[in-house]
Parts: C-alpha cells; sequence; structure tokens
C-alpha cells in the first residue's frame, strides 16, 4: 500500500505504518493524521518531534511512559495529566495514532493502547 506526498510514493504496511521511517515529513504526517481523522495542532508537533528524536537516537520508538514524561516537562504538567492529554490528543490509542503519525513502524509486540 503506498500513498503520495510531494510526488515521492510512500510504502505503507497493511496497516498504514511507515515501512521505511526515513521517509517520514511534516508532510507526510498530515496525510496519516488525516487518516487517522486528526487535526493537528502545536502540541501535536512537540510529541512527534520527540517521538522522531528518540527514534533517530534509539533505533526503536519511544514508548508511551517515556513520551508522557517528555510532554510532562514539555507542557508543564505533571505526569499523570501529561498521560490524560496524550490520550486526548490520540484517543484510538498511542500506537495506532502517535507512533503511525509520527512515523514509526508498528511497534511489535505492544498493545495498541
Amino acid at each position: 500500500m503506498t500513498i503520495e506526498v510531494d510526488n515521492k510514493k510512500i510504502e505503507l504496511d497493511p496497516e498504514g505504518y511507515l515501512i521505511y521511517p526515513e521517509d517520514w515529513s511534516h508532510d507526510v504526517a498530515l496525510e496519516l493524521a488525516g487518516s487517522e481523522q486528526l487535526n493537528l495542532s502545536e502540541e501535536y508537533w512537540v510529541v512527534f518531534d520527540f517521538m522522531r528524536h528518540y527514534y533517530d537516537e534509539h533505533g526503536v520508538a519511544p514508548d508511551v511512559r517515556h513520551t508522557t514524561k517528555q510532554m510532562a516537562i514539555d507542557f508543564g504538567i505533571d505526569k499523570k495529566g501529561a498521560k490524560a492529554k496524550l490520550f486526548t490528543m490520540f484517543p484510538y490509542g498511542y500506537v495506532k495514532q502517535a507512533c503511525k503519525v509520527s512515523g514509526m513502524k508498528r511497534p511489535r509486540g505492544w498493545s495498541t493502547g
């Protein structure tokens, strides 16, 4: 399965995750967000930028606790509030929406929550 963004074909797996995370860009994120019915505000880009940086540094998607810990710092809220915010921003789950739109491969062995 593929999508076309900026005249480039982007390969997706059958669930809609990027096959090649290096193909990710803001325009790709906008396309993927549309498929998830997400209207991206500036807060989403803060989360995606952290996730992309973490992926570039560690070679894997950050798990939800790393992301909420960083959100608490970035948004000046406590960890419990950050987790609630994350699941408000991504109502169908961290893996299903946050990992997908930020250009991660689908993490294996994780639930969709």
